[in-house]
């Protein structure tokens, strides 16, 4: 974090993102309302997108986290104009777009894989790109060949050098017919952040059809966009000659909301979460009834808790959209731990995610990891190379432990098992975790948890 400008490390503090750690007195029911804002993979997205127009844009419901810092401060880099009025809406004037420092940049995007998808606005914008290694959560390999391949198909001219990629479009970005090995969201993104104002039509196989996505399909719909989204994930884009600025307000984040719904589970509590929708977590609402929890739906959000009987063991099949998200396996594992019997959860999306159960085991958790996954009847998501399998037996009781945070999801679900386990727990690099859950100490606060914070 040393790397980052004075005016980020302040920004980055207001979030949380230089925090380090949280000693946790567990054993409390988590109770009360807290809200959820708009989504992380959607509203860094959706600031990427404001360097397509020639005239501002207005993003509301965004979240203060430390992934919109880092992106502000690169749109900023770029030379966009952004001005945040503090209750969740951005104003971003990409009217002086301009090239940027490479240390800059690297400096700024170190800890975050959006500057990726800058790869096609700037193409379009300044006729180049220079883009430092990803970073992101350590939870499995990230290749960017998805995006690199989809890049080359619309016509730009990729170099690796020592200090990262550089790509050229020197007879302009034209439409490409495109198919994705796998429905990659980013990969998704890339297309649909290029193809926009590449010349003639592009047409995109195999694409993820996330919630997110749907959102940012939106979003460009509004900025002048042609998009079609046919049957069986295939987009159609009708490249335009200009683009204008959009107004929106973000998608809840759903992976937020699942995440707090599960603290509901594991510590026995009751948490409203204010801002959820139904449409976009009905496959973690079925799980999560399987499992035993209880929810009510209501209009301005949903209602989760324990009901008060024993959880149930459930098995689990990670997948794309419209399957059981990846992202909300880890916090429901540590209410798993609460339930009678032998769960089994299949993850097919990335091959490194079990990591965060190390730490679960250590507090005293019956939990399984199969590095080559397990083989069922019951299964339904084909099966993948990569794919792993956690079986959690429970219940078992948690013990306090001291717990460093490797990622995001994980981090999270740390937090959820010191706030479920017996005694106290102390919990380092908690920083990560802001990085997508907005005001999360705040809102441990509003929920009672019984904690000091040392940020």
């Amino acid at each position: 974090m040393n790397s980052l400008t004075k005016d980020a490390q302040k920004a980055a503090k207001r979030v949380g993102l230089l925090s380090d750690k949280i000693v946790i007195n567990g054993g409390k029911p988590l109770v009360g309302r807290i809200e959820v804002r708009g989504a992380k993979n959607l509203a860094t997205k959706a600031m990427v997108a404001a360097l397509l127009a020639d005239t501002p844009s207005v993003l509301k419901d965004v979240p203060a986290i430390s992934d919109v810092v880092i992106v502000t401060g690169m749109l900023e880099a770029y030379g966009v104009a952004v001005s945040n009025d503090g209750n969740g809406t951005l104003n971003l004037d990409p009217s002086n777009v301009l090239k940027a420092h490479f240390a800059e940049i690297d400096a700024l995007a170190g800890s975050s894989r959006i500057p990726i998808l800058f790869c096609g606005p700037l193409l379009h914008r300044l006729g180049e790109a220079l883009i430092p290694d990803l970073g992101g959560c350590r939870i499995g390999d990230r290749p960017i060949d998805f995006h690199m391949d989809a890049l080359r198909a619309f016509g730009a001219v990729v170099d690796k050098s020592y200090e990262g990629i550089r790509l050229t479009a020197p007879n302009g970005l034209k439409g490409a017919a495109i198919e994705l090995p796998y429905p990659s969201v980013g990969a998704t993104e890339q297309v649909l952040l290029t193809a926009v104002l590449a010349e003639g039509v592009t047409e995109l196989k195999n694409a993820a059809i996330e919630p997110e996505i749907m959102d940012l399909i939106a979003i460009l719909q509004k900025m002048g966009a042609i998009i079609t989204v046919e049957p069986n994930r295939v987009i159609f884009i009708e490249g335009v000659e200009k683009l204008h600025g959009y107004e929106h307000r973000a998608l809840f984040d759903r992976n937020e909301a699942a995440s707090w719904a599960s603290a509901a589970l594991a510590t026995e509590g009751d948490i409203f979460v204010g801002g959820a929708k139904q449409q976009e977590l009905m496959t973690f609402l079925n799980i999560f009834r399987k499992a035993g929890g209880a929810f009510d739906i209501h209009e301005d959000g949903i209602r989760f808790y324990h009901p008060g009987t024993p959880l149930k063991p459930v098995m689990v099949e990670t997948d794309v959209h419209p399957g059981f998200m990846t992202d909300w396996q880890q916090p429901l594992i540590v209410a798993l731990t609460k339930a009678e019997g032998r769960s089994v959860v299949h993850e097919t999306v990335y091959e490194n995610r079990f990591g965060f159960t190390d730490a679960l085991i250590k507090m005293g958790a019956d939990i399984v990891v199969h590095k080559d996954g397990l083989e069922s009847i019951s299964r339904r998501v084909p099966r993948r190379p990569l794919e792993q399998a956690a079986v959690i037996t429970g219940p078992t009781k948690l013990h306090g432990a001291e717990i460093e945070i490797p990622d995001l999801r994980g981090g999270f679900s740390h937090l959820i098992a010191a706030l479920t386990a017996e005694g106290q727990s102390t919990v380092t690099n908690v920083g990560i975790i802001s990085r997508g859950y907005e005001h999360f100490i705040d809102k441990l606060e509003l929920l009672g948890a019984d904690f000091v914070y040392e940020g």
